[in-house]
């Protein structure tokens, strides 16, 4: 099978402190809330276990808290074990998530001499980032954070930019959309509250959210026959499906799957937003990934995310949303968190979607 592990070698330590954090709130609602660093030999049981898994491709993304704590020997020694334990010369994927606080030459030489893809968070604009996205001092990360995205840039490492919709990053759609525009590659993930805690002050109603879906759109759809398309994650997936292809996002599916979400000790989890106790399904240590992500515990958490919402049924749009991420459900049982988001979305841009997919399909239409 093929194998998509998401690793948190540093557990939930970060030298930021963003209000909005969701892996924070999870460690707050579990019996250890930090497992500090990966050693070795947890690495290389890891990397081990999951060559001796696969024979399609096994993908390694890197998260945290903040992954470049670990140092970039760390990473070194990744590649390493990866050579060592790849016997049978499968299609090996890197990538790692960070805030780019610590991003510098040495960093960016190594991402790019190892094809690393980036994932980097930058939230909309400096005003919009600085607002929930401050250093463990209290101060803004926005300027440390574009530097990064340039060091980046300068080595050719590709970058995707991680935009969280907040409050504050919603009611700026133009500007937002301006300022990330010429790094191409964009996600737009919305903010979600926390595990027990909600309506807090950066929380994303459902009609804004549904304003700058609108907004962000139209902006896309302007310069997609430009030559400086912008790459849209959710856009673009929405368009591949209307061209009959399967989403990459999980959270169009209309199910979980399991994954292999990793913390630094070896503990394996069915997904990011649920790494805590209940949904613990082993360690590296003891247990297969196949043992792991094939036992009764990981089937049922799959089979609890096919249970949808009232709204869901007969809803036309049913087919690109999904339903959304089964986190936009958890506490709301008769409705999608987003509902009205999507499907205000969708009454106003359905029909220039499916424009966008036949012409990239049939490009002489």
């Amino acid at each position: 099978m093929p194998l998509n592990l998401l690793i948190k070698p540093c557990s939930s330590s970060c030298n930021m402190k963003c209000d909005y954090c969701f892996y924070n709130d999870e460690c707050e609602n579990r019996q250890i809330r930090n497992y500090g660093m990966m050693d070795d030999e947890i690495l290389e049981i890891l990397i081990s276990r999951a060559f001796e898994n696969t024979r399609v491709f096994a993908s390694f993304s890197f998260q945290g808290g903040e992954p470049t704590l670990c140092g970039v020997e760390f990473y070194k020694k990744v590649i390493q074990l990866q050579n060592k334990y790849n016997k049978r010369r499968i299609r090996v994927y890197n990538s790692i998530q960070t805030n780019g606080q610590l991003i510098d030459e040495k960093w960016a030489e190594f991402l790019s001499k190892n094809g690393f893809s980036v994932g980097l968070s930058l939230d909309g604009t400096k005003a919009t980032h600085d607002k929930y996205r401050k250093d463990n001092c209290g101060k803004g990360t926005w300027d440390r954070a574009v530097a990064a995205a340039e060091i980046l840039r300068s080595h050719h490492v590709d970058v995707n930019i991680l935009c969280v919709v907040t409050d504050a990053v919603a009611k700026e759609p133009g500007r937002v959309y301006n300022t990330l525009k010429k790094y191409k590659y964009l996600q737009f993930i919305p903010c979600y509250d926390g595990l027990i805690i909600t309506n807090q002050p950066y929380s994303l109603p459902a009609d804004l959210y549904r304003t700058f879906l609108n907004k962000i759109f139209d902006l896309y759809y302007k310069d997609y026959f430009t030559d400086h398309p912008v790459y849209i994650r959710t856009f673009d997936n929405y368009i591949g499906m209307l061209k009959g292809k399967a989403p990459e996002m999980c959270g169009a599916l209309g199910y979980c799957t399991c994954y292999g979400a990793v913390e630094a000790d070896g503990s394996v989890y069915p997904c990011d937003f649920y790494m805590t106790d209940k949904y613990l399904l082993g360690n590296v240590k003891e247990n297969t990934f196949e043992e792991m992500l094939c036992s009764d515990k990981a089937k049922s958490f799959v089979a609890e995310s096919y249970v949808m919402p009232n709204g869901c049924d007969g809803c036309p749009y049913f087919r690109l949303c999904g339903g959304g991420c089964r986190r936009e459900r958890g506490k709301y049982t008769d409705y999608v968190r987003f509902c009205k988001s999507y499907r205000g979305f969708f009454e106003k841009n359905y029909e220039k979607l499916a424009e966008l997919a036949i012409k990239t399909a049939f490009p002489s239409v």
